[in-house]
């Protein structure tokens, strides 16, 4: 396999050392295969909002197991987890399942230009909506994580229609709409940025963009893969009140399995064939065993104060690290949302992909090292999220936050 992995961040080429091979995982806890356990803050990059392997979800796949894997044809789990995504998230008035938060985004980037009739899409600085070619301008994450300035293999003709702006920017994109007018076809963003670290919405930002796309008749997409059911369980545009006209989602509303939707107000999502003209399929789409995982993640998420639990469980853990750093001396800044946290070795704040670079990434990855030796499971990154779930308890962070006080100590 390509540097040992099936996906390039997990090989640990920004933080140094051999990557950790896992053998299994249950609740907040990974063992890798020499038997060592970690307290695990990366959760499988989101999914793993109720704990690894919950015994619920776990009982829900056996069952539908026995019925088989694949259908390739309509299932009724499908209705199910539709009617429960359209109840939930404010935007979505029809959603259509595909098998990865990429090709969502995939998908939705060609309705949005066939909607509107305009080739031109604004992303932002650091935000990545997985790993198709038009996407691949200043996409942060593991673009960022291994020093590619893009992509090789990717056309400039692919790109030519991928406009940037900084994050927290009205300005900028208000310039970039002057500048290409009636050619926009819409903007698409992470509500709040988890890969490029963390980076929260400034106030108005996202009201902002929700009323220049408006005046310019073009679409707003939140790319809520991430933050989908994660950070409220209506994602980032009920926790923010803005609603976009598209949304993409994954991770959560999988339980784990490999899963991606997108969905938005009816008129829009009419054209998808095969309702309408813009073409797009999947053969494991809608598979029984994603979409059972999903609706039981969905039906423990709803249990009342689950997300008051994943708040103040995250918002415990950031504070302690913050405090922890700079009882060290360490420059330090952080914040969380719900179960999202993140945090850069430097001065804060931190708005935007440019000013997350300056974060020191060799100390990070020291520190990295360090909290594993101590067992402790961080994204072997300076421009990744983490996640806590409702499996982590009080015991977990006080440990977590122990092994911090220590690491930067250590390496201070």
């Amino acid at each position: 396999m390509p540097g040992g992995v099936s996906s390039p961040v997990r090989a640990f080429k920004s933080v140094g050392g051999q990557p950790i091979v896992f053998d299994r995982v249950k609740g907040p806890y990974a063992w890798d295969v020499d038997g060592n356990r970690y307290i695990d803050y990366v959760g499988s990059w989101g999914p793993a909002i109720c704990g690894h392997a919950h015994p619920e979800v776990t009982a829900a796949l056996q069952e539908a197991l026995e019925k088989g894997t694949s259908f390739g044809a309509p299932c009724e789990l499908e209705n199910n987890l539709a009617e429960m995504v359209i109840d939930a998230v404010p935007s979505v008035e029809m959603v259509r399942f595909v098998n990865s938060g990429t090709e969502a985004c995939m998908a939705v980037l060609r309705l949005m230009r066939a909607f509107t009739n305009r080739d031109k899409v604004i992303k932002f600085e650091g935000c990545y909506h997985g790993h198709a070619d038009m996407f691949l301008v200043k996409a942060g994450s593991g673009v960022a994580t291994l020093g590619l300035p893009d992509s090789p293999g990717v056309p400039r003709s692919t790109t030519a229609n991928t406009l940037t702006a900084p994050y927290n920017d009205l300005e900028a994109v208000k310039e970039l709409f002057a500048e290409n007018p009636d050619a926009i076809s819409g903007v698409i963003l992470e509500p709040v940025v988890g890969n490029a670290g963390f980076i929260t919405p400034e106030p108005g930002f996202l009201e902002g963009l929700r009323e220049l796309t408006k005046e310019n008749d073009a679409l707003l997409v939140f790319d809520e893969v991430m933050t989908g059911f994660r950070i409220s369980y209506g994602g980032a545009q009920a926790r923010f009140g803005v609603t976009p006209d598209l949304t993409t989602m994954g991770k959560v509303i999988g339980g784990g399995l490999p899963v991606g939707a997108y969905g938005g107000k009816a008129e829009i999502m009419s054209m998808v064939a095969p309702a309408g003209p813009m073409y797009q399929a999947g053969t494991l789409s809608g598979n029984p065993l994603a979409m059972t995982a999903g609706i039981k993640t969905l039906e423990l998420l709803k249990q009342e104060g689950t997300y008051e639990r994943l708040e103040n469980n995250t918002q415990r853990l950031i504070s302690g690290i913050l405090k922890a750093a700079k009882e060290a001396g360490l420059p330090i800044t952080g914040s969380s949302i719900s179960g999202m946290f993140g945090f850069y070795l430097c001065d804060g704040p931190i708005r935007n992909f440019e000013e997350a670079k300056a974060a020191d990434t060799v100390r990070f990855g020291k520190l990295h090292r360090a909290m594993l030796e101590r067992g402790i499971y961080l994204a072997p990154s300076a421009f990744e999220a983490g996640f806590t779930s409702l499996a982590h308890s009080e015991d977990d962070i006080e440990a977590t936050l122990k092994a911090f006080q220590q690491s930067f100590a250590e390496i201070g």
